[in-house]
C-alpha cells in the first residue's frame, strides 16, 4: 500500500515537474525540481550517490527578488527553503525567472556564456554549480515520457 501511494505521488510530481517545464514559471519550477530531487534521493539508491557525504549551500534568487530558493546538502540528505542562507557555497543569481528556466534544462549548460551575455551572476565555488547541473539533468534523463 505504501508503494502505491509512493508511486503515486512520484506520479504527480512527474506530471507537476513537466508542467512546470511548459508553463516557464521558474520559481515553481525550481520548486518542483528541488522537492522531486529530495524524493528521488529517498527512493533511488542509484541518485542517492549523488548526496553521500557531500556537504553544500546552495542560493539561488533572480535579480528582482522574485526567486528566493536555497538547498541545502548535509549528513547525506537535502533541505529546501524558501529564504535567504547564511554563508553559502554557491550563489547562483539570474537575470529572471526565465533564465534560470532556460540555464538549467540547457542540453548543455554554458556557465561561462551565461556569465558573459549577463544572464548569470555567481559567487562563490563554480564546482558546485556543476554538480548541481549533473543532478539536474541526470533527473531530467529520468523523467518518464508523459502520453500527449
Amino acid at each position: 500500500m505504501l508503494d502505491l501511494i509512493t508511486q503515486q505521488a512520484q506520479k504527480k510530481l512527474w506530471e507537476k515537474f513537466n508542467n512546470s517545464l511548459t508553463s516557464e514559471v521558474a520559481e515553481e519550477f525550481l520548486q518542483t525540481l528541488l522537492t522531486l530531487m529530495q524524493i528521488v534521493f529517498v527512493v533511488n539508491h542509484d541518485y542517492r550517490k549523488n548526496l553521500k557525504n557531500f556537504q553544500g549551500k546552495y542560493q539561488f534568487c533572480s535579480q528582482d527578488g522574485e526567486v528566493t530558493i536555497a538547498a541545502v546538502f548535509h549528513n547525506n540528505r537535502m533541505d529546501v527553503m524558501e529564504k535567504k542562507i547564511d554563508n553559502p557555497n554557491i550563489t547562483i543569481t539570474f537575470r529572471d525567472g526565465k533564465t534560470l528556466l532556460n540555464f538549467i534544462i540547457a542540453p548543455r549548460q554554458d556557465i561561462l556564456g551565461s556569465m558573459l551575455r549577463h544572464d548569470v551572476v555567481t559567487e562563490g565555488n563554480l564546482n558546485y554549480l556543476y554538480k548541481f547541473g549533473f543532478m539536474a539533468k541526470q533527473l531530467q534523463l529520468m523523467m518518464p515520457q508523459l502520453p500527449r
